[in-house]
């Protein structure tokens, strides 16, 4: 391993990310979502120091999260873009016609090299843009929100669990490279804890548990 480019993308992930500590639930969670660089590397036959030279590059996107051991944890589907693309090279070229708009494909591009995209349990185009539907419906809902009526909580829990599925947990240190609560805490948890759903007619007496939020 070349200890000169493990620094250089470390000082281009923290130039991105700000320099924040790594708690211990923070190293489990990206432990647990994530795999280290060089496992990945070993697991497809592939040169970490090549994959790290395709991050400076701009044709691999930075690691997710740097553990405080030091190690780049990246998502285990990193190089499933370059695969479907049909190689590093061409995956700038392909990636911007999965976009209606340029500016939106250089806008989303960058945001994908940034490694920053752990808000979605499956980095795509079509999750990317799905994503950002869902969280722009929801607010929508939430500009004019009407809990007296059942068709509005039928409408926005539908949404809030179709982005549900779409997300991970996040780890806490999120709330600290992206200045605030996530997504998640935002348009998921809140929204359950704000609008529960309502509690259906007659199922508590017939034995049935209140459903949480």
């Amino acid at each position: 391993m070349d200890a000169a480019l493990a620094s250089a993308v470390a000082a281009r992930y923290y130039a991105v990310n700000g320099c924040h500590p790594m708690s211990a639930e923070d190293d489990r969670y990206a432990s647990s979502w994530y795999v280290e660089l060089e496992e990945l590397a070993g697991e497809r036959s592939l040169d970490v120091d090549e994959l790290r030279r395709l991050m400076l590059a701009n044709r691999l996107p930075l690691p997710s999260y740097i553990r405080s051991d030091d190690a780049q944890m990246v998502a285990r589907d990193l190089l499933g873009l370059a695969d479907e693309a049909g190689g590093f090279e061409q995956l700038p070229a392909w990636f911007a016609q999965q976009w209606d708009s340029p500016l939106e494909a250089v806008s989303e591009w960058d945001d994908y090299l940034s490694g920053r995209y752990v808000c979605l349990r499956l980095v795509s185009p079509a999750n990317m843009r799905r994503k950002n539907e869902l969280c722009e419906a929801i607010e929508e809902e939430l500009a004019h929100p009407a809990p007296e009526r059942g068709e509005w909580l039928q409408r926005i829990h539908a949404l809030v669990d179709e982005l549900d599925e779409i997300e991970p947990p996040f780890a806490p240190y999120d709330r600290l490279r992206f200045g605030g609560p996530s997504s998640r805490d935002r348009l998921i948890t809140g929204v359950r804890a704000r609008f529960p759903r309502r509690q259906p007619t007659g199922a508590v007496a017939a034995g049935g548990n209140p459903e949480g939020s």
